[in-house]
């Protein structure tokens, strides 16, 4: 990929209008905030400064029973508080956006401070309209959480999507450590449309095989923006999206999306359901 692609006109306006791009912050916490719509809770792991091959417990292996059809149980140790660097980026140092999309990451990425365990079980993909293998869109935040709710799930939180899309390696994208155009549905730089009247560029799970995290979830970079409930922001703040979607943005694991309401609904904005893992016959005893 060449580091020096030229972002469009039209990215320069959309990333300003569309999404308040920023980089979510890392927190270090002794567990994730939990809430009426958030069931959750964690444990914490003893510090360290380096991430582990393998943290996760046993119970693992109860996967095909732990989770609904569709579904894929996550079952790990999570970091809160990761450090990325950049080793290199996608546009030249003198362009608006130079330090926006990376290119390529250091191996391994570093936890500062201690991990929490995570168990709930996620969508294997993205909600897929009725009759179709293409992502439901225009959808809200709003829309999202009565969507989850009718199959007796409930919006990810911002904690587990990021885990979902990293995995125990903290990769920075779902599929490694270097940007790739051609694993997900990103980077699309022709006919974009405008603001408020997007082309609709939505692709299947199969369209992209490549684009799986280390859990074996498809579509967490690109393709429609989820939402998902941020539990450490300000309250009033908490809806926000992951993943991006199909234009060249950010697309890393713990980027975040900012800038639309609960109510917002675009071209770009689709659903994918989180749900607590049951409890496996080991755990229970």
């Amino acid at each position: 990929m060449s580091r020096k692609l030229a972002l469009p006109l039209f990215f320069l306006a959309t990333c300003a209008s569309i999404f308040a791009c920023t980089k979510e912050e890392a927190r270090v916490g002794s567990a994730r905030t939990t809430n009426a719509a958030v069931p959750a809770t964690t444990t914490q792991a003893p510090a360290e400064e380096a991430p582990q091959a393998s943290a996760t417990p046993p119970e693992k292996s109860d996967a095909p029973s732990a989770c609904p059809a569709g579904m894929i149980l996550v079952d790990g140790m999570y970091c809160p508080n990761a450090q990325e660097k950049c080793l290199e980026w996608m546009e030249p140092p003198n362009d608006p956006y130079a330090h926006f999309r990376c290119a390529r990451y250091a191996e391994p990425a570093t936890c500062k401070g201690p991990r929490v365990h995570q168990r709930f079980c996620i969508g294997a993909t993205e909600q897929l309209e009725e009759g179709t293998q293409l992502p439901q869109n225009k959808k809200s935040y709003d829309d999202a959480a009565k969507i989850c709710a009718a199959s007796g799930e409930r919006v990810c939180t911002s904690d587990e999507w990021q885990f979902a899309c990293e995995g125990e390696e903290m990769r920075p994208y779902p599929y490694g450590w270097q940007r790739d155009a051609t694993a997900c549905n990103v980077d699309i730089m022709k006919g974009l449309g405008h603001v408020g009247r997007l082309v609709d560029h939505r692709s299947t799970p199969a369209d992209h095989p490549n684009c799986v995290s280390p859990f074996g979830v498809h579509d967490m970079a690109g393709n429609v923006a989820e939402w998902v409930t941020d539990t450490h922001a300000p309250k009033g703040s908490r809806t926000v999206m992951k993943g991006a979607w199909w234009l060249p943005g950010k697309h890393a694991c713990r980027d975040v999306q900012r800038g639309h309401n609960a109510v917002y609904a675009g071209t770009e904005t689709g659903v994918r359901c989180c749900k607590d893992a049951q409890e496996s016959e080991i755990s229970a005893k």
